[in-house]
């Protein structure tokens, strides 16, 4: 809750207990200060902090009450005195009731703070616009033309000036965000107010002639600014972070021109289709993704020669470049990385695409899984199958499950090749797949939902934190790799799966 809509909040639930516990005598100067100063908490409020719909019922709460209390001071009519019992139990029930869905819309909605980055570098962030003039776009229902693409990077930089920039700043793209969780369009609008820790377009900071870059992918459904808390972090630390929004595979990606596209990869994963035909589905996905990885490192190669015009030219480590990402992004992580110049690389909770187009990577990969996701692979781990209450409470099949286990055991083979080459299989107890993802602080009822973990927000994003940059240091900057050594007392969530490939 912001500073003047707290105090808002509490003149109106003050102007409420006056009228049950002041006498009529001194009660309508005291109502009258109250609703005065709530309404200049309004006015400020408006001004400083913005309007937001969850505070509908307390706008007009706070300009009614001013109006009753200017009316019974000065005008005193004949019906306030004699207004019915009943009415005014009702009346009073009603603000009651008021404040409280009030409050809740607090408390459901806020206009949260995201975890400050502690490393100790300013950050600035910039977006690019790229296309791909050597593809065709192949997931559009309408048009047709070139793979677009964009790409928001978070980068250390010189002591910024002014604001920091916002979290989402595009109220459409909010709109398609809360439709995507299944919330009507206007409800996640607050999410504006909600400001990043980093400078728009800021320099890059002289600390450092050149840093290294990490090239980071959300998953199925997501977006680049769901990311955020993760891209701050690194390049406080000292990295350059560019997270690609892969085009239709997001829940709204906006260009230059106005344009917005939205997910229309859905179909892939129908439970209508058979599992032959979704694995070859996240196969063709699999592949587009991994191009755009390729194709976004081609143009930072561009953007560090100068040929395509940029502050960060000269700037960027092209020798150590890192790649992370969730969920069907932790795949394309793990996928791009048989790219030469991908040096390492993280997969937070994806499961693997094209396991049979390749042998396994031969070269340093983490894997961190959400405890659910990692109950998965334990259960084919020991070879167990689901009970046929289990399928039916999944809605699944005996024939799909096999299928699902058998990619699952190839998978399982790629990460034991993995941690022969240096890696590590990692899971956090209490978490959930959203976890790795800024989800986690929009609401905190997705925790009480189950949709996030039972781990605070806060702490599952600075552990996540903790172990992606010591893991990146480890092989991008060859320093840290503590946390790479086992088991660490500062972070006793974390659970290392190697003893059990």
């Amino acid at each position: 809750m912001r500073f003047f809509e707290m105090l808002l909040f509490f003149s109106s639930v003050s102007f409420l207990a006056l009228l049950f516990i002041l006498n009529q005598r001194i009660r309508r100067s005291a109502l009258l200060l109250t609703s005065g100063a709530g309404s200049i908490f309004l006015v400020i409020h408006l001004l400083v902090e913005g309007y937001r719909v969850q505070l509908v019922f307390l706008y007009g709460f706070t300009i009614l009450m001013l109006m009753l209390s200017l009316i019974d001071v000065f005008i005193k009519p004949k019906f306030a005195r004699t207004a019915s019992r009943i009415r005014r139990v009702l009346g009073r029930l009603f603000i009651v009731i008021g404040l409280i869905v009030t409050g809740c819309f607090l408390y459901v909605f806020p206009v949260f703070d995201f975890p400050a980055p502690t490393g100790e570098l300013q950050v600035g962030t910039k977006i690019f616009h790229f296309i791909d003039q050597n593809r065709e776009e192949t997931f559009s229902k309408t048009a047709t033309g070139k793979r677009e693409l964009m790409v928001q990077v978070w980068y250390p930089a010189q002591d910024g000036t002014g604001k920091y920039a916002p979290f989402i700043p595009d109220t459409q793209i909010l709109r398609y965000m809360a439709t995507n969780y299944g919330l009507p369009g206007f409800t996640l609008q607050h999410l504006k107010y909600v400001s990043s820790h980093a400078y728009s377009g800021a320099e890059v900071s002289s600390a450092q002639t050149s840093y290294p870059l990490i090239l980071a992918n959300p998953g199925f459904g997501s977006s680049r600014f769901l990311h955020t808390a993760q891209a701050e972090y690194l390049a406080s630390h000292g990295y350059i972070v560019a997270v690609i929004d892969h085009t239709y595979n997001t829940f709204a990606t906006k260009f230059p021109d106005g344009r917005i596209t939205t997910s229309t990869t859905n179909d892939l994963f129908s439970p209508d289709h058979d599992y032959q035909t979704e694995r070859g589905n996240r196969d063709k996905l699999g592949k587009v993704l991994t191009h755009d990885v390729a194709f976004v490192l081609d143009q930072f190669e561009l953007i560090q020669s100068g040929k395509i015009p940029s502050h960060l030219k000269g700037r960027i480590d092209l020798g150590n470049v890192g790649v992370f990402g969730h969920s069907i992004g932790g795949a394309t992580a793990y996928d791009a990385s048989y790219d030469p110049r991908i040096a390492v690389g993280i997969d937070f909770d994806g499961g693997l695409y094209r396991l049979r187009e390749r042998e396994g990577l031969r070269k340093p990969f983490l894997f961190i899984n959400s405890e659910s996701e990692f109950e998965k692979l334990k259960m084919v781990m020991d070879n167990r199958v689901y009970t046929d209450s289990e399928l039916n409470r999944m809605g699944s099949t005996r024939e799909w499950e096999d299928k699902v286990t058998e990619d699952k055991k190839l998978e399982l083979e790629r990460m034991r090749q993995t941690v022969d080459e240096g890696g590590q299989v990692l899971y956090i107890e209490n978490t959930e797949h959203l976890n790795f993802t800024d989800v986690q602080f929009i609401t905190p009822i997705f925790k009480i939902l189950g949709i996030t973990g039972k781990i605070a927000p806060e702490r599952a994003n600075s552990v996540i934190n903790a172990y992606m940059l010591d893991f990146f240091d480890m092989y991008l900057k060859n320093q840290g790799g503590i946390l790479m050594k086992g088991p660490n007392s500062g972070f006793p969530e974390v659970k290392s799966v190697t003893s059990l490939l």
